[in-house]
């Protein structure tokens, strides 16, 4: 896993996506899905240092903010731009459709 990607919880959350673009992948440990996307996830992070911000949120143990943004299904992938959401990404991509719709809110 990329040193670049931040964990966030219900705690940090809010202040940690206030200003500029981050992508947050919404995952649980036990998805397979998710496991899937995580090495993309990390390639995203160290490619865009310097662009954009990513973080991922286990929805098991940040319930609070899992609920707030209606994540429903997961891997959910939302991108924030100064803290409002951008675009929602519900299942899996490639890398590099995904790294163009988080340049794409820079």
């Amino acid at each position: 896993m990329s040193e670049n990607i931040k964990y966030l919880d219900d705690e940090n959350f809010k202040s940690s996506i206030v200003k500029g673009v981050t992508l947050v992948d919404f995952y649980a440990d036990w998805c397979g899905p998710c496991k899937m996307i995580a090495p993309l996830i990390s390639e995203l992070s160290d490619e865009l240092k310097g662009k954009a911000f990513v973080a991922k949120v286990d929805v098991d143990t940040a319930q609070k903010i899992a609920s707030e943004y209606d994540i429903t299904s997961i891997p959910t992938l939302i991108i924030f731009k100064d803290g409002v959401e951008a675009k929602r990404i519900v299942g899996i991509r490639d890398k590099n459709s995904l790294k163009t719709m988080v340049l794409e809110a820079l």
